[in-house]
């Protein structure tokens, strides 16, 4: 059973940016409120003809999504671009699409004016109306006033009037070119500082996305680095492992032992196929860990057919328990290496597994002579290859200790306890 643990390649230079979805919402949500907003301005300001000015301007909200989108997509091509040139592109970029949202407006309105006119005379009963050069005029009554009446009757000494026709009264002089470039101004000013408040929420939102982004880079990086590290620890094992092997199997040779020599081959032959069936980072289950402990010192029991005792104490229900592969190994090679080769009687070995509190607790133990002559324990190259593999693997959350207790020598491991949830034989 292998379980692999890749890292994809991190591609570097890709783009970032914020999702269609996420960038239509903002629009949507920024002129619904600006349609609020005049709506009720509209409606406290009494401008009347309410209806008529609400599908007008909701006409002039969904063109301003569309130009707005045209902004994006200009925006777009600075996303990767320094802060200080995507402002510059916004202030740039926004003022001709806040014109185009200005003449639009002007056009959607145009023929509003003359209605509110129409509807102001009508409501005050006067008289308004364009001449040809477009003034605004208003036509008022002319009166001419009579003399007093004479006499004794009822109208004597009163003077009497009379309409006699009417005359036009200048309201509002002719639009000129200037004051159609005031108003667009005005109006385009307004969806100008509009735009820019959108612009700024999208730079807002592309510095969130780009945030995310670069914290998955960087656990990609952090991954991949950590994988590196583990495959580097694990290959420090084979050939240290190797090395030994090969040098009990020229012993046996040079001391005309061929047929132990032969088993040993044989037995080296399974333990290789067995370790390198899974990839170097990879966890295996226990059970597979301690398989494999089985077969090395099944090649070294050849060498000490009647100094070496083994004793394997796996409960079933840690038979599944996820293990770095081979971390075992370095440790049972130190037993063999300083617990068996120096003394002539019988030594035993055990590995035993066990569960404490949600953490799976391994031990390595020998009876052997305990502290060897000339040898650096706790420090040595296989006990610090095992601390650091857990460490890369685990972080932190790992127990390692290694030193000699009454009657031997005896490591324990102690890391997270997790299972494999299917078995894949």
């Amino acid at each position: 059973m292998a379980n692999k643990q890749t890292t994809e390649a991190v591609p570097m230079g890709q783009g970032v940016t914020v999702s269609f979805r996420t960038v239509l919402i903002s629009m949507l949500v920024l002129w619904a409120t600006y349609f609020a907003l005049t709506t009720l301005r509209s409606i406290v300001m009494d401008f009347g003809l309410q209806f008529e000015m609400a599908w007008r301007r909701l006409l002039v909200v969904a063109i301003g999504v569309a130009l707005t989108m045209v902004l994006w997509l200009l925006l777009r091509l600075f996303d990767e671009k320094p802060l200080w040139t995507k402002i510059a592109a916004a202030i740039a970029f926004a003022l001709p699409v806040a014109l185009a949202i200005g003449q639009v407006n002007q056009w959607v309105f145009e023929d509003i004016q003359l209605a509110q006119e129409k509807a102001y005379a009508k409501k005050y009963n006067l008289n308004l109306r364009r001449d040809e050069a477009g003034n605004l005029l208003v036509d008022v009554p002319v009166r001419r006033v009579s003399p007093a009446v004479s006499g004794a009757g009822p109208s004597a000494g009163q003077e009497e009037t009379e309409v006699v026709g009417s005359e036009s009264v200048l309201l509002a002089p002719a639009e000129t070119y200037a004051d159609f470039w005031r108003k667009l101004l005005d109006v385009a000013l307004g969806r100008y500082f509009l735009l820019l408040a959108w612009a700024s929420t999208y730079f807002a939102l592309l510095a969130g996305v780009q945030a995310r982004s670069a914290e998955r880079r960087e656990q990609q990086f952090r991954s991949a680095a950590k994988a590196a590290e583990l495959r580097s620890l694990r290959y420090q094992v084979n050939p240290h492992f190797l090395f030994n092997t090969l040098n009990s199997l020229s012993a046996l040779v040079m001391t005309g032992k061929a047929d132990r020599a032969e088993k040993m081959i044989q037995t080296m032959s399974r333990f290789y196929r067995h370790s390198l069936a899974n990839e170097p980072t990879a966890d295996v289950a226990l059970k597979e860990e301690f398989d494999l402990q089985r077969l090395y010192l099944d090649i070294e029991a050849v060498r000490f057919p009647k100094r070496l005792v083994c004793v394997f104490d796996l409960p079933q229900d840690l038979e599944e328990a996820r293990v770095p592969g081979m971390i075992l190994q370095p440790l049972v090679e130190n037993s063999v290496k300083y617990a068996i080769s120096p003394v002539a009687r019988t030594v035993t070995v055990t590995l035993a597994a066990r569960e404490e509190f949600d953490r799976l607790v391994l031990t390595v133990s020998d009876d052997g002579p305990g502290v060897p002559q000339g040898a650096s324990h706790g420090f040595g190259i296989g006990l610090a290859n095992v601390r650091d593999r857990l460490e890369a693997r685990f972080g932190p959350d790992i127990g390692f200790t290694s030193a000699p207790v009454p009657g031997g020598y005896r490591t324990e491991i102690r890391i997270p306890l997790t299972r494999f949830a299917t078995r894949h034989d």
